[in-house]
């Protein structure tokens, strides 16, 4: 057993997950697995720069890890960043930050090594599963950007594209400053549009619909999932591995964005990072859903995190 520390640094999110693994036996065994909301990737598509409080709510959530991995006496940290310190100017303060508070240097990786991390992590328990057909494809709903990986035992083809629920939500449903409550018609219509367009750039390089099971990963995909099971509480073990139909995608995706920020608010799996970008990240999985003609997406709590960890292990 190796024990690992990877922290996933997102346009909406920052994780930490520190396991221990096993590559004798493919086992991870998990030991502190938690999430903060930071928004990072705030208004980064729009000014191209990382905002300073931005930085700061990123730094805290740093510190407060770095206090974790230290207890728990991980041998090996391994820091991912991903979609918006990918985009912004002064990604050099992000990582000044990152290496003064936790000692690693943020590893700003490519949308390709997102996706080949995202898949490993998602797919590993499931190679072993005679209910699923193959080829899996495995899609990470980011804050920024969403990932696409279609292959077996292996990655054969992936690709990431500029779609995400606060990218979206930033450019579709924000009016002078504010999201709008609840967004029109027109603006419903226009970022349709725009996943759309994601949707035709990722078919270029990967065969989304020659997929014969969904794999659906990130915050999106789970609370989609949370209030498609009426979970009293987020259930971690209730919502992975839950398959979810596409008619049941549709309509959580259309009482979402007819919601208002209080109705939102009101759902208890609801959490209050997601309550302004759950409508944005529920259209692009409905729409990738209707896309590949998929009847149901296969949910895994099991993400890119596992795939960093098991990266070091």
């Amino acid at each position: 057993m190796t024990r690992v520390a990877a922290v996933d640094c997102g346009t909406n999110s920052i994780r930490l997950l520190v396991a221990d693994a096993d590559p004798a036996t493919g086992e991870i065994k998990d030991l502190d697995r938690r999430m903060t909301i930071v928004r990072l990737g705030q208004d980064v598509d729009r000014t191209g720069r990382l905002a300073p409080e931005a930085l700061e709510r990123t730094f805290a959530a740093c510190r407060e890890y770095a206090g974790v991995i230290g207890e728990l006496g991980a041998r090996e940290v391994r820091f991912v960043a991903t979609s918006a310190s990918r985009d912004a100017a002064n990604r050099d303060d992000f990582v000044r930050g990152v290496v003064d508070i936790l000692g690693v240097e943020p590893e700003v990786i490519t949308g390709d090594q997102e996706a080949e991390f995202s898949f490993t992590g998602a797919t590993k328990e499931l190679t072993g599963r005679t209910d699923l057909e193959r080829p899996f494809l495995v899609v990470d709903i980011g804050g920024g950007s969403t990932e696409f990986v279609v292959g077996d035992d292996r990655v054969r083809a992936a690709r990431s594209v500029d779609v995400g629920c606060v990218r979206m939500t930033e450019r579709h449903l924000v009016h002078d400053g504010v999201v709008t409550d609840p967004p029109t018609a027109r603006q419903i219509a226009a970022m349709t549009r725009d996943i759309d367009a994601a949707l035709d750039l990722a078919e270029q390089t990967v065969p989304l619909r020659e997929a014969r099971t969904l794999v659906g990963l990130a915050g999106s995909v789970t609370t989609v999932a949370a209030i498609a099971l009426d979970l009293p509480e987020y259930d971690w073990a209730a919502i992975h591995h839950s398959r979810i139909p596409v008619a049941t995608v549709r309509e959580i995706s259309a009482r979402l964005l007819a919601a208002t920020h209080a109705e939102r608010a009101a759902i208890p799996v609801m959490h209050p990072g997601r309550v302004d970008v759950i409508g944005a990240g529920a259209l692009v999985l409905l729409r990738i859903m209707e896309r590949t003609g998929a009847r149901e997406v296969v949910v895994s709590e099991h993400d890119i995190l596992d795939g960093i960890a098991w990266s070091i292990a």
